[in-house]
């Protein structure tokens, strides 16, 4: 695909995208310059949230981001009625304005609970199998982290999905050796270690990688 054609269609997903307090949601996390995933990526988490009801297990689902905001509108799109939302930032600025874009889609106090802390120092403490979506935009030196602690937390069928994972392509660069770029590769060997896992990197926006645990 050339490089118009990708932007073309990236424009024509992008203005699909009506709902207007998505919108207004993506405009204040761009005004605190909070990093948001692009509308397809975006629409990717929807679907990804509906499919743990088709599965019939687990359905919860966990948004670690600055931009709850934005990823979670995208997530309680899909997400079943009765299925909540964790989302874990430790700046609880970011959590209060991700609550009145939830409060203006209409989203009920039940459908999110908020953990303002470092994802680190609470994803062990949640339970294990639960979640059938586990949302990751942390700094690259955590993500060797992330993976270890959020892979227990998914159920059968269950998706992690990490955004930024491949650093803009740099990961491929074999003369960086900086501390970014270096977590970043392990936490790739530790994807490809797992067990019972089937591993997806797409060349959507900074590069994602989704690790899904299989059924049993």
């Amino acid at each position: 695909m050339s490089d118009s054609a990708f932007t073309s269609l990236n424009e024509y997903i992008t203005a699909k995208q009506q709902d207007g307090t998505l919108i207004d949601a993506r405009a204040d996390a761009s005004e605190y310059s909070l990093p948001t995933p692009s509308v397809a990526v975006g629409n990717l988490l929807g679907t990804l949230a509906a499919s743990g009801h088709a599965a019939g297990g687990a359905t919860g689902a966990v948004a670690i981001t600055p931009a709850a905001g934005v990823v979670g509108l995208h997530i309680l799109a899909g997400l079943p009625e009765k299925s909540a939302l964790t989302c874990i930032d430790p700046e609880a600025d970011h959590q209060a304005r991700a609550k009145v874009a939830f409060r203006d889609a209409g989203y009920g106090a039940s459908r999110a609970r908020f953990l303002p802390s470092r994802p680190l120092d609470v994803l062990g403490r949640l339970a294990s199998g639960a979640y059938h979506l586990v949302y990751a935009d942390v700094d690259p030196v955590d993500l060797p982290g992330v993976v270890e602690a959020a892979w227990p937390l998914l159920s059968p069928g269950g998706t992690l999905v990490l955004a930024g994972s491949l650093l803009d392509a740099t990961i491929t660069d074999p003369t960086r050796k900086d501390r970014p770029t270096l977590a970043a590769r392990e936490a790739e060997e530790l994807i490809d270690g797992l067990e019972g896992a089937v591993a997806t990197r797409l060349p959507l926006d900074s590069g994602v990688t989704l690790v899904t645990r299989l059924a049993e």
